[in-house]
């Protein structure tokens, strides 16, 4: 399942237009919230469809019947780009486990790059829901190679991906390699560059919302 945030006019639109647009991309702070906001409202979205149980609260004058999250996600996200929208989805998910993991492209002299996983942090994973977070959803080889190393530390019931912007062809890489995986997106490009770069896309999200790094 792919759902596209940006389908239904909203502000999440406007949010997106912000991260795009080279002038207001020189204000990180407002990058970095727009980013956590849309990790907000995806986080509200994705909690419809997780489990609820109806539970007695006492109030000063009585009982109320509420319905209530059954059982807290684990928020996983790829270091560093992903923080800005990891803790918007942990602004909403405010009692969840949180998973850290650094991966990150490996270029070579002739230009390819190989995915690169040096650290991974997370608390149990059996039978949980997992939503990883990750700004750019370009070529799909971070986020599965991601995948692959949760389920080594335990067999979650669901995953659920969340991105600001993502491409058509790493959306499909991730379906074919995880096809259970739900994918929700601020929006969706459809160009990917021989880099490996979103067209339009936003550029570096990590550079755009922490400051440019030396890259060696």
């Amino acid at each position: 399942m792919v759902i596209n945030l940006s389908e239904q006019h909203s502000l999440l639109s406007n949010w997106v237009g912000e991260l795009r647009d080279v002038q207001v991309q020189t204000d990180r702070m407002r990058f970095r919230r727009n980013l956590e906001r849309i990790g907000e409202v995806a986080a509200y979205e994705i909690s419809k469809l997780l489990t609820h149980e109806e539970r007695e609260i006492q109030t000063p004058l009585g009982i109320s019947m509420c319905k209530m999250l059954k059982e807290q996600p684990v928020l996983a996200t790829i270091l560093r780009a992903g923080l800005p929208l990891h803790q918007g989805l942990l602004n909403y998910f405010d009692k969840a486990d949180n998973a850290f993991i650094s991966a990150y492209r490996k270029h070579n002299r002739d230009g390819s790059f190989e995915i690169s996983l040096d650290y991974i942090s997370c608390p149990e994973l059996e039978n949980r829901v997992i939503i990883i977070s990750d700004p750019m959803l370009a070529t799909g080889a971070s986020l599965v190679k991601t995948i692959q190393y949760l389920r080594e530390e335990g067999h979650p019931s669901e995953i659920h991906i969340v991105a600001a912007i993502a491409c058509s062809v790493g959306i499909e890489y991730v379906r074919r390699s995880e096809p259970q995986v739900k994918i929700w997106c601020g929006a969706i490009d459809e160009e990917l560059t021989a880099k490996g770069y979103i067209v339009p896309g936003l550029g570096d999200a990590g550079d755009l919302a922490f400051g440019t790094k030396v890259q060696v």
